[in-house]
């Protein structure tokens, strides 16, 4: 894995945003995330969830040095599906009507389990952020490569695919403004169209643009020799102490408000619930 890839820089300026979370193993933060996701799998109250939130996202904020804002911001995407989640469910679920909204039926365990399931996405979105925001692309390659075992193909790849998910919002704010420079009805300074048929043809154009970078990417990797045999690590990614102390706190407040909500009485499961 050369040190001399376009991705150099980048990782240069990941070392000056210095915080606890990106010292630690990126593989260790994503395990932590699948099982923090995979523990919010099991309950459908409302209240588990939302101790989890409140217990891990404040302090993965702090630990990662980001502005409260910008994570607002980026959460921002996940509240629509997060609240047609609560939408669809507080609908189509079986139990006890409690309201009628244009001739639909609102049960009870619709909207135990709708607020549930939105809280649970709008938790985890933030988490994904975090992860995101304080995860250098080529640490993280590297550290899977190094110590998940993954051969070099898959690891590039993902690289590939992590540049040109970070290069979205970029391209989009591009296409966006390409789109006001070519309309010839638009006064200087006005603000960006925001009418369904502007949106969408920049959302196809990006959509467009994203492919045929992967595809250029993918072609530049076999030109490159991707996977023709061995490859060494240039810069190793410590694993030590602290990344086991980040999954025994992180799984050890999981548990502790799995069992806090059982012995309240508040932990609804899908076997309860049925």
């Amino acid at each position: 894995m050369s040190a001399h890839s376009p991705a150099a820089p980048r990782f240069g300026r990941a070392l000056e945003h210095d915080s606890v979370l990106h010292r630690r193993n990126p593989t260790v933060r994503l395990l932590v995330l699948l099982a923090v996701s995979s523990v919010l799998l099991v309950p459908v109250d409302i209240a588990t969830p939302s101790l989890v939130g409140l217990a891990l996202v404040p302090a993965a904020v702090a630990a990662g040095r980001l502005p409260m804002r910008t994570l607002v911001t980026t959460c921002a995407a996940f509240a629509p599906f997060a609240c047609s989640l609560l939408a669809v469910n507080a609908v189509t679920r079986e139990g006890e009507v409690v309201a009628q909204v244009a001739g639909l039926e609102v049960t009870r365990t619709g909207l135990v389990v709708g607020a549930s399931l939105a809280v649970r996405t709008l938790v985890v979105g933030a988490l994904a952020v975090v992860f995101t925001t304080t995860t250098d692309g080529p640490r993280l390659m590297t550290s899977l490569h190094q110590h998940a075992r993954l051969p070099a193909r898959v690891t590039y790849a993902i690289l590939a695919g992590y540049r040109v998910l970070e290069g979205l919002p970029d391209a989009w704010t591009t296409i966006r403004r390409a789109q006001a420079v070519r309309d010839p009805t638009r006064r200087r300074g006005a603000p960006l169209p925001r009418d369904p048929a502007s949106l969408g043809r920049a959302a196809f154009a990006l959509l467009v643009g994203a492919l045929r970078q992967g595809e250029r990417l993918a072609t530049t990797l076999q030109l490159r020799g991707l996977g023709s045999g061995p490859r060494t690590v240039h810069r190793p990614v410590r694993l030590g102490p602290a990344d086991a102390v980040l999954v025994l706190v992180t799984l050890g407040v999981c548990a502790l408000v799995v069992a806090a909500t059982s012995r309240a009485g508040w932990l609804l499961t899908w076997s309860t619930l049925g």
